[in-house]
């Protein structure tokens, strides 16, 4: 009998008779029933899910009585065992009724939630579609605003590759001035030129008598040798020939002093003066170059410290003739522009200035020729090439003082 009671319970442990499954079943998960806000289910889904559940129950309950049959006929069990055997059925038939009500109440709980949803959905589909219709409309208007800006872009665009051109052709376009100014240094160039050539044809000429003096000399020489040892024993003839070897020693040393002359003439020692209370560039720019192209760009510059225009454009333009390439070059064609700018010919300035840019693009007066070619056109009442010019040298020489300038110059501008 022990055996018996112990084979009735291990089959009532099985889980197919157990509740705690239908506990589990697919309307459930661990924490309650579920919650369906949220889900979008029909009831066509929902019919097919609760006839499952339903046969599963059946078939678990069918196994029940079936086993319970069987060991009825074995005729193994006894009264008690069968006892709670019925017990246990009825609990599990009220157990199967009281799943089918909540089922029920569920089922009714989630149609209500699912009309609930669908009348929310309404409204949002509601939204949605009149925000389609904000964001049609914005993007429309976006597009018109944005080939309206496209178009004033391409505009301004080309008024300023107009301008750009015309001042182009503008620097380009030579003046009776530039060709007067070419006239006057081609020239100067030539008178240089055969001054030169006047110089080296009378340095041959110098030349040609030292050579002639030489050569006296040396007959000289020779003669005075051959007869030393009747100018011994002509003491008369002796002195006068001493006399005549002074006059020719003398006429030598004269000769010597006219080419010694000369050539101070033609090079110059620079004399040793103190700096100029007006100059204010550096002097250490000058020791490096000779000091004959020091002493010609320090007496240029003097005059143009004194006020004298025209006379200091002159003395730069010899210089830049003599010397067009050299540290000095640079400042030399600056000042003429500046001669120029002070004279308030501010189209000769703008030209000289841009020779300063063109010729000696590293040279170290680039930053001013620049902004100062600036202010011509700002006197002219240019603003728009003005304006364009001082930009520039804002973005290339950013940490010089030309530069600080530019930027209050510009702020000036309306």
């Amino acid at each position: 009998m022990v055996r018996k009671g112990r084979w009735i319970q291990d089959i009532m442990k099985r889980p197919g008779l157990k509740i705690e499954e239908l506990n589990s079943s697919s309307l459930r998960n661990k924490n309650g029933p579920m919650n369906l806000r949220g889900w979008l289910i029909t009831e066509t889904q929902w019919n097919p899910l609760y006839e499952r559940m339903e046969k599963r129950m059946k078939k678990r309950i069918l196994r029940g009585w079936i086993l319970s049959g069987m060991i009825f006929l074995l005729g193994c069990a006894t009264t008690q065992d069968v006892r709670i055997l019925d017990r246990e059925i009825r609990r599990l038939e009220f157990q199967w009724t009281q799943t089918q009500n909540r089922d029920l109440k569920e089922k009714e709980e989630l149609r209500k939630e699912l009309s609930i949803l669908r009348g929310e959905l309404s409204p949002l589909k509601q939204e949605v579609s009149s925000l389609r219709s904000d964001l049609s409309s914005e993007t429309q208007k976006l597009k018109a605003d944005l080939l309206l800006r496209m178009e004033s872009l391409q505009t301004e665009t080309r008024i300023l590759s107009t301008g750009i051109e015309e001042y182009k052709e503008y620097l380009r376009r030579p003046t009776r001035e530039v060709d007067r100014l070419k006239g006057e240094v081609e020239a100067r160039v030539r008178a240089l030129e055969e001054k030169g050539k006047s110089q080296d044809e009378h340095f041959r000429e110098m030349a040609i008598r030292m050579k002639g003096i030489e050569e006296q000399l040396k007959t000289i020489e020779a003669r005075w040798r051959g007869h030393e040892d009747r100018l011994k024993t002509n003491e008369d003839r002796l002195k006068g020939g001493d006399e005549r070897l002074k006059g020719i020693e003398e006429r030598i040393k004269g000769i010597e002093e006219r080419i010694k002359g000369i050539e101070a003439k033609l090079i110059t020692k620079p004399p040793e003066a103190e700096k100029p209370p007006l100059l204010e560039e550096k002097v250490s720019d000058w020791k490096s170059l000779s000091a004959r192209i020091g002493d010609l760009y320090r007496e240029a510059y003097e005059t143009f410290q004194k006020g004298d225009l025209e006379g200091a454009r002159k003395k730069f333009e010899a210089f830049l003739t003599q010397y067009p390439h050299t540290e000095l070059s640079d400042n030399a064609q600056f000042w003429i522009g500046e001669t120029y700018f002070l004279k308030k010919d501010y189209e000769k300035a703008i030209l000289e200035y841009e020779k300063v840019m063109v010729k000696y693009p590293e040279g170290d007066k680039v930053p001013s020729a620049l902004l100062k070619q600036g202010l011509a056109f700002l006197e002219l009442g240019d603003k728009t090439n003005a304006r364009s010019l001082l930009r520039r040298v804002v973005e290339r020489y950013p940490k010089t003082e030309q530069a600080e300038i530019a930027k209050k110059r510009l702020e000036s501008i309306k």
